[in-house]
Formats: structure tokens, sequence, C-alpha cells
């Protein structure tokens, strides 16, 4: 079972915790699994609304511009076909949703080896609590100068809205409760700061469920 220190926001060791094998102590880390995850994540953020007219919605006559044969020309049967100056496209594209979502238990997997690389790696980062007086960005990029100083995803309850508020300014951090941590989110960051709450609540979610 991994250990790892817990800290406080000035970076003060005051214990330690012992991490659950299942979600933070993956040994081989399968990086295939990230792959299909971040793949899928972003081909569901497209939009999808590429549009473009084909030959039946373009305006224009239908009617066969001249006879098919005898007049030594080529055998259009109408002004809106794609060869013509304002005839429709060819195949075009239409909007279409590119989302799909792999297996439960691949994203779950995925998730646990996410987290289990940054505990090995030595980029994760536990604290005992993060209470904020005030909704205040200075704060939360002063407490994450002395933790880190590199992208951080931070980790703690929904409930905790002062630490969510001041973090949405800051372009290097993002905030995430437990329940919406992805492995696209943390690839992206190079640190990961969970509080105590968070490290029990992520146990809870990826242990359980196979």
């Amino acid at each position: 079972m991994p250990k790892i220190d817990i800290v406080n926001l000035n970076k003060e060791k005051v214990g330690e915790l012992d991490l659950n094998d299942k979600v933070f102590g993956v040994q081989e880390i399968n990086h295939a699994l990230f792959y299909e995850i971040v793949k899928a994540q972003l081909a569901s953020r497209r939009s999808g609304t590429h549009s473009a007219k084909g030959r039946s919605a373009v305006s224009g006559s239908k009617k066969k511009l001249y006879k098919q044969k005898g007049t030594g020309r080529a055998r259009h049967g109408s002004l809106r076909a794609p060869v013509f100056v304002k005839g429709g496209q060819a195949h075009p594209p239409i909007p279409r949703s590119y989302s799909y979502r792999p297996p439960r238990s691949v994203r779950l997997n995925a998730l646990r080896h996410a987290l289990s690389l940054y505990a090995k790696e030595g980029r994760l980062v536990v604290v005992n609590a993060w209470d904020l007086p005030e909704i205040k960005t200075k704060s939360v990029a002063q407490s994450l100068g002395k933790l880190t100083n590199a992208p951080t995803v931070i980790v703690d309850v929904n409930t905790n809205e002062k630490l969510r508020f001041s973090t949405n300014n800051l372009q290097s951090a993002a905030f995430l409760p437990p329940e919406g941590v992805n492995v696209y989110d943390i690839l992206r960051h190079e640190r990961l700061v969970l509080t105590q709450t968070a490290v029990k609540a992520l146990e809870q979610r990826l242990s359980a469920e196979n």
C-alpha cells in the first residue's frame, strides 16, 4: 500500500496517508488506455456542425438543359450539378455527432492508471484541507506557489465553493470535484493536488467499481 505525506498549504508535513492500491498503486501503467480515453473525450467535444449544400439543396432549375443527343455537348441533366458555378457540392459534409463512450470499465481503469502514474512519479500532492475565508484568487495563487509552480488540477468536494470560484481566473490551475475527475484534465496538467476528503471520495468511487 503506497504512502504519501499530508501537507498543509505552506507545504509543511502534518501527517501520512495510506493510499488504496487499486486506485493509486497500479504497478504497470497502460498508456494505451490514456490514448483511447483522451481521444474519446476530445471527439465528444467536437461540435459537428459543419454543413454544405448538395445538388438537392441549392437553388436552380431542375429542368434538363438541352436534349440528350445530337448537340455534341456533355450529357448534363441539371444546372445544380457540382460541375456548374453555384451548383451543389458533391458528397457535402452534414451535421453529425462525433461523440462515443468507451466501456465503463475502460474509463475507470484509465483513471486509476492516471492517478497511479502521478503518485508513482511524485506529481501528486495531498493537503489536509483547503479552507478559504473568502473568495480570493490571490490566496489560491500564493498557496499553489508554495505547493508547486507547475500547472495544477485541484480536487476537492464541490461544496467548497470559495475554492472553486477562486480558481476560476487562474490560467495554470483548474478545480474539479471528485466525481468530475477525468483522464484528460489530469494529463494536461503537470501536478495533481488532492485534499484528504477528495482522496477518500476518489477511493470510494474507484475501488468499489470494476
